[in-house]
C-alpha cells in the first residue's frame, strides 16, 4: 500500500471512531484492460491492488476504522497496526474517500 501523501485540511482517517466513505462523484469500478479495480474521478483513476480494493469495499460509510481493521484481521489474520489507516489517509489526500468523524 501507498505511504500517505499530506492532505489539504489535515483530514485523517486516525480517528477509530472515523467512518470513512467514498467522496462524492467517486466510483469504484472493475477495469477489465487493467484487470483490476480503480477509483474513477472527475480529477484522476486510481488504480487499486487487491489488498486496496478489499478495504475500499468495506468503506460504506457506516462501518468505524476500528471495524474495518477488525474485518481485514478477520479476513487475512495479522495486519499491521496503521497499514489500513495509512492507505486510507492516503485516498484521502487524493480525494477518493472522504471520512465522518461523528
Amino acid at each position: 500500500m501507498a505511504a500517505p501523501e499530506s492532505g489539504d485540511a489535515g483530514v485523517t482517517a486516525r480517528r477509530d471512531a472515523a467512518r470513512p466513505r467514498l467522496a462524492k462523484g467517486v466510483r469504484m469500478r472493475f477495469d477489465a484492460a487493467r484487470g483490476r479495480y480503480v477509483l474513477l474521478s472527475p480529477e484522476a483513476i486510481l488504480i487499486l491492488n487487491p489488498t486496496g480494493t478489499e478495504i475500499v469495499k468495506l468503506c460504506d460509510g457506516q462501518r468505524t476504522i476500528a471495524e474495518i481493521r477488525s474485518e481485514l484481521r478477520d479476513r487475512y489474520g495479522e495486519i499491521a497496526a496503521d497499514e489500513a489507516r495509512d492507505f486510507l489517509d492516503d485516498l484521502i489526500a487524493r480525494r477518493g474517500i472522504e471520512v465522518n468523524d461523528d
